[in-house]
């Protein structure tokens, strides 16, 4: 895609430009005349014939030349005349900066649409409407009501409110972070995040793309688009407007647990994007990603001149999953800081410090294999110069491993705060924050270190699902239950459990007695979702007496409490071995597709709600470290006593259920739960199960 008219034209008209200087129209021909912009500045406006030393045309047609970029900054009930003349001149790229469109309710929605329809009949790329306009510092183009063109650097920032661009040129103006492009893209109308991502990937001014977004349309598109930025350079976005709305008819757990949020987590995980959970941490990573090198590992070494930091900063270390590293006595003794260690294994330089002994721990640190990340934290003391320890520390980096600055305080250390961004490293206020840009860090160098994707597939009976789901959607009955949901997974290779359908005391007593006690007898029926909530579930039931008796009473209290509801039997199934109990699922996003899920279960997934989701189809390592990202972790691993279970055919049935989903994309949920897990090398099996479909396409 061609973005040249829009981000480095040789021509720029300002439709309605304006001699008032608080008007949009003087202050986008202000800052393109203040910018440097060398190419063609055209203002247009039928009552001036001169503006800022510039000659004014009444409109585009009188200009009579062809136009690469139109910045349209009159009402929103003129635009449609306005792109009508751009077609005239031949323009390639237009700004729209009006509001009042489908943020404004049906009639802007409609009026937005012919735009964009007429745009498209003449080969204009529209960036907006009600947006803030774009900068590119290379070109000097600043068609943009922010302020004066920023210092020319490696980040990018996108945004779909054009008041967080401001806010985003400021901060990164008061971090010292250079600026490549700024883009505000509104409404999104034409020109999107997708585009967006697509034009910073191969832009080689961006190291570092910063992103903004209320809401993601194309989302299978955004996923390739940003897979493709992340690859090549970072990509930190901050998403808003997360809402629960439209899962609260989910029948299943997976799609219970599941959110709006959910799903572009999901989708940020699998494309290698960094999510900031605040606009803080947004640009704390910016910070990071554009000053240092990426971390080879998680061992984080804390240089401090203060214990009580150096404990918070630890704490933060093994929360965020990384560690502290512990140096061995020969290296601290090479370093003359042998006297200098705390308990939290940091490096404490003692309340006395001067620049020399920071800057001999940051090469000590540097030097040491075992240090992957350095954090440097000073606290004020009366002792302490800040301006000569900051100097110091930027004499001794090498650039090889990453380190970050927490300078905490107030005016006392303001100078030095100052001083650090100069030198080119990010510098934080708390451990805490510190800690969270140097987790995105290296979560995002783990992703570029991944292999290249490689989904397995299994061999299934595909056909016998297949006859199943089109007898169920044909019949309408959508809520697949126990018995047929392990149907559909035995035929994708699940290992369920021996057992038959009984409509009958006696029947249930001669399937009991031929797959052998104890047996397992649950209520079979279409109106009932969560079974042991209504007594519809019997364990370790030991004899034929107990099996025919069990059958009445459960189908009596059944008929007692839900009277409505079809009972079609009772399932009778061989008891199964104890194991640990995990919940696998998924759960069908309208646009990302399937969203795989994982979790303990029992409490951590009812209370704590302890589960991870990924867009499907998946790897065995995607599968793994859905795994690894849960925080029950340590239990399926086997610490502290407990004993490990096979994480391996924990993972194996996520990819059995990402390839049976992918294949069927009419089983809207489904839940494995409890799937059943026990040590290495046993056969995990499926205790329960349900299914949800959708229903047959209308016929026209």
């Amino acid at each position: 895609m061609n973005f040249d008219a829009l981000f480095s034209p040789e021509s720029v008209a300002v439709v309605g430009a304006s001699r008032t200087e608080k008007k949009f129209g003087h202050t986008v021909l202000n800052n393109l005349i203040q910018g440097g912009f060398k190419g063609r500045i055209i203002p247009i406006n039928p009552a001036i014939d001169e503006l800022l030393g510039l000659p004014c045309y009444p409109s585009l047609t009188e200009y009579g030349n062809e136009v690469d970029l139109v910045v349209v900054t009159l009402p929103q009930s003129q635009v449609k005349a306005v792109v009508a003349e751009s077609g005239k001149v031949k323009a390639k790229a237009m700004i729209v900066a009006a509001s009042g469109f489908r943020e404004a309710g049906p009639e802007g929605a409609a009026l937005e649409q012919e735009i964009v329809e007429l745009c498209q009949r003449k080969n204009i790329r529209l960036l907006g409407p009600n947006c803030l306009g774009l900068i590119n510092t290379e070109h000097r183009l600043n068609c943009s009501f922010a302020g004066e063109i920023p210092e020319s650097g490696g980040l990018s920032i996108f945004s779909q409110s054009g008041a967080l661009c401001s806010v985003m040129l400021d901060h990164a103006a008061d971090r010292n972070l250079g600026i490549a492009k700024m883009i505000s893209i509104g409404n999104k109308a034409d020109i999107s995040a997708v585009d967006v991502l697509s034009y910073l990937a191969k832009d080689e001014q961006t190291k570092v793309i910063v992103g903004y977004l209320e809401d993601i349309a194309r989302r299978k598109n955004f996923v390739k688009a940003a897979e493709d930025a992340a690859s090549q350079k970072p990509v930190i976005i901050l998403k808003s407007g997360t809402t629960k709305a439209g899962v609260k008819a989910a029948a299943s757990h997976t799609g219970i647990l599941a959110s709006g949020d959910s799903a572009y987590g999901a989708a940020f995980k699998r494309s290698g994007v960094i999510r900031a959970d605040s606009f803080e941490a947004l640009f704390d990573s910016a910070l990071a990603l554009s000053m240092q090198p990426l971390p080879k590992g998680k061992n984080v070494l804390v240089i401090t001149n203060s214990g009580g930091p150096a404990i918070l900063a630890a704490d933060a270390i093994e929360l965020a999953g990384m560690n502290v590293v512990e140096l061995d006595k020969e290296t601290l003794q090479e370093g003359q800081l042998l006297d200098h260690v705390s308990e939290t294994s940091s490096i404490e330089v003692l309340g006395d410090v001067d620049s020399d002994r920071y800057a001999g721990a940051i090469k000590m640190a540097q030097a040491d294999p075992k240090v992957d990340a350095i954090m440097v934290i000073l606290t004020p003391k009366i002792m302490s110069r800040p301006e000569e320890i900051v100097r110091a520390i930027a004499a001794s980096i090498d650039g090889i491993k990453p380190l970050v600055a927490i300078f905490m305080g107030g005016s006392d250390v303001l100078p030095a705060r100052k001083d650090i961004a100069a030198a080119g490293l990010p510098d934080y206020e708390t451990p805490e924050r510190a800690v969270s840009a140097l987790k995105g860090m290296l979560e995002y160098a783990t992703w570029k270190q991944r292999p290249p994707r490689s989904v397995t597939r299994f061999r299934v009976n595909r056909r016998r699902v297949e006859r199943i789901l089109t007898r169920r959607q044909r019949t309408g009955r959508l809520q697949l239950g126990e018995v047929k949901g392990k149907a559909i997974l035995g035929a994708y290779g699940f290992h369920t459990p021996e057992g038959g359908l009984a409509s009958s005391a006696e029947e249930a007593q001669e399937i009991a007695e031929r797959i052998g006690f104890p047996v397992a007898m649950k209520i079979v029926s279409p109106d009932i979702v969560h079974k042991s909530d209504l007594g519809g579930v019997f364990l370790n039931v030991t004899n034929s007496e107990t099996t025919e008796d069990t059958y009445d009473l459960m189908t009596l209290k059944i008929r007692k409490k839900v009277p409505q509801a079809r009972i079609e039997g009772v399932y009778v199934e061989k008891m199964v071995s104890k194991g640990l109990e995990v919940i696998i699922g998924m759960t069908r996003d309208p646009q990302f597709g399937p969203m795989l899920m994982f979790g303990l279960g029992g409490i951590f997934v009812e209370v704590m709600k302890d589960v991870t989701f990924y867009l499907a189809p998946i790897t065995e390592q995607e599968a793994i470290q859905m795994l690894k990202s849960t925080k029950s972790y340590a239990m399926l691993e086997g610490r502290r006593g407990n004993d490990g279970v096979d994480l391996s055919a924990i993972a194996s049935g996520l990819q059995r259920i990402s390839q049976l989903t992918t294949d069927f994309p009419q089983i809207l949920e489904l839940d494995i739960n409890p799937f059943i897990v026990g040590d290495f090398g046993s056969e995990p099996v499926v205790a329960d199960a349900r299914m949800t479909l959708a229903p047959l396409p209308k016929e026209e």
